[in-house]
């Protein structure tokens, strides 16, 4: 053992340390460029190119999206169970690499999309299934790419960083997290800002050639300091921890719980209570020992899938609990994703600077909420915070439960807007003739649309941030990657709930010889009352996160503050 401890430590002097972070940080910064800038102007790109109408080309998205944010559950198991961090992160950028160039190829190759036609004129051909086929394979290369890279990069940063006998060690792990989300950061401003100015401006090939050419340097830049890093081994994972509590609960669900401590699996090393909780008892019976065999010399199972630790049930106890609150977030991701409707209003709308020439490309728009989560944040910590605490004359803190509904009422305000916006658009529209003309552009500034978008901002500044730091709160110091993943899985559930509300809407909406609220022709529909229909399922929303809350009880958090008061 410590000849392992030894190797590891000598292996740590000679590899690893703040020489690879600019590495890692620039591998996952050059990936949400070439990525995230894909998104905006990509429902622009599927109608204009690939004929493709307001419906089908959003639900495209809606259901990219959702791979996309479904992909790091399959990236967090291969890393932790097969492939190790360095493997996952190297494949993940191949495939991203692959994904692009597939992307950008069907602007290079007109063969691989459908002819070019004036929609407003004539009858255009639709894009052939080889063709679709072509741009799903794309899409699908993409995700897979994100899977491999967002769930390890942070933790495999970490790694190279983190060092115990270092007395620095915090304040280089503090850094490198600092570093970590400022580039973050940037890179999606700039793929909202640069990346879709250079698509508008110099067109798809431009546009979609400059991200591919960001993820090569990324792969280039990550692969080029190989022998610099320290490559963890393989551990087990927790998901096949979650499957062995389930089923050794299943096999044993006729065993009757005893009272005894020592009936109950415990590791040697663990710090933890003797006895599971009460809550959800029927998981219980996969921690119960029925014969001094099932237990080794060493304390350790016989088999993992008839008897498991106590730590284990415990894990998977505490992730249940959270799901409902988990579950209650998941509207807020649905009118975040709204993200192709907004486009095509500003398209329609005057989106001058004042008097000057300048123009705000429709799909750099996001930028505002991405201002506004960074604008928050600095506030809620430097000023809100400390000023609250100095008034009060006590440290303030505001609890993660609160702060997430709160988040949710912005949300709900943020669609009511969202509605009022586009009944006013939509009229101005029908005012000035254009209405069946969704190429034109109304008298009517497309600032309007700034303060959803805010709005959008402070609700996610808000809710997520405060959902992040319920999970980590909430969840066993074991459980990290799975409390990083639940707001990314939240997205991808939430992408696909938008694509099936979108169908039941358009559905729904049809009449006889009625095309229903979501038309190809933005102002012959009803976006309006489509926006009504999530506020209206925002605002009941607001009661079941209400009642998750109330059932769920205190968190780490209020229970901290209870404490304190009591000390006080």
């Amino acid at each position: 053992m410590r000849e392992e401890m030894n190797q590891q430590t000598q292996t740590r002097k000679i590899k690893g340390g703040l020489i690879t972070m600019p590495f890692i940080i620039a591998n996952e910064a050059f990936e949400k460029v070439a990525s995230y800038g894909l998104v905006p102007n990509m429902i622009l790109y599927l109608m204009n190119d690939y004929k493709f109408g307001i419906p089908k080309g959003t639900n495209i998205i809606f259901l990219w999206s959702a791979a996309t944010n479904f992909a790091p559950i399959l990236g967090a198991f291969l890393s932790d169970s097969y492939l190790g961090r360095f493997l996952t992160i190297g494949f993940g950028s191949l495939f991203s690499l692959l994904g692009m160039l597939l992307l950008w190829l069907t602007t290079m190759i007109p063969q691989l999309k459908p002819p070019h036609c004036n929609q407003l004129t004539e009858a255009c051909k639709p894009s052939t299934h080889s063709q679709f086929g072509f741009l799903i394979f794309a899409f699908m290369f993409i995700s897979i790419g994100a899977g491999g890279v967002r769930p390890c990069s942070l933790a495999f940063g970490a790694e190279q960083i983190d060092n115990k006998s270092n007395p620095n060690n915090e304040r280089a792990l503090e850094s490198f997290f600092g570093w970590y989300y400022a580039a973050s950061a940037m890179a999606v401003l700039v793929a909202f800002t640069v990346i879709v100015y250079i698509q508008d401006h110099a067109g798809w090939k431009v546009g979609f050639g400059v991200p591919m050419i960001l993820m090569l340097l990324s792969v280039i830049l990550f692969f080029v300091a190989s022998s610099l890093y320290i490559k963890t081994k393989v551990k087990k994972s927790i998901f096949t921890s979650f499957v062995q509590v389930l089923v050794a609960a299943y096999m044993n669900r006729k065993v009757v719980a005893g009272p005894p401590n020592r009936w109950h699996h415990l590791r040697k090393d663990s710090a933890t209570t003797t006895v599971p909780t009460r809550r959800l008892r029927f998981l219980n019976k996969a921690c119960i020992i029925q014969n001094p065999k099932d237990v080794t010399p060493d304390g350790f199972a016989s088999n993992p899938w008839r008897l498991c630790t106590i730590e284990q049930v415990e894990e998977l106890k505490s992730l249940i609990r959270v799901l409902p609150l988990w579950s209650s977030g998941l509207m807020m991701s649905i009118n975040v994703s709204q993200s192709s409707f907004p486009v095509l209003q500003a398209k329609t709308m005057d989106r001058h600077l004042g008097s000057s020439a300048f123009q705000i490309p429709p799909g750099s728009f996001p930028f505002f909420t991405i201002g506004t989560i960074a604008i928050w944040v600095i506030l809620y910590d430097r000023v809100i915070i400390p000023c609250l605490s100095k008034i009060l004359q006590k440290q303030v803190h505001l609890g993660v439960k609160f702060r997430m509904g709160i988040g949710l009422v912005i949300s709900t305000l943020a669609m009511i807007i969202s509605a009022m916006v586009e009944h006013i658009r939509r009229k101005k529209a029908i005012e000035e003739g254009a209405v069946n003309d969704p190429e034109a552009v109304v008298n009517m500034s497309a600032m309007w649309l700034i303060p959803q978008y805010c709005l959008h901002g402070l609700a996610e500044a808000l809710s997520v941030i405060g959902q992040n730091e319920f999970y980590y709160s909430e969840l066993t110091k074991g459980m990290s990657s799975i409390a990083g993943s639940l707001f990314l899985v939240g997205m991808g559930v939430a992408n696909l709930l938008a694509s099936v509300i979108l169908s039941a809407v358009e559905k729904l909406s049809r009449g006889s010889g009625n095309e229903g609220w979501i038309t190809s022709n933005i102002n012959e529909g009803r976006y309006d009352c489509y926006y009504w229909v999530l506020a209206i399922m925002s605002f009941v929303n607001l009661f079941y996160f209400v009642a998750c809350s109330w059932a769920y009880g205190p968190c780490v958090d209020e229970k901290e503050t209870c404490e304190g008061s009591d000390e006080e």
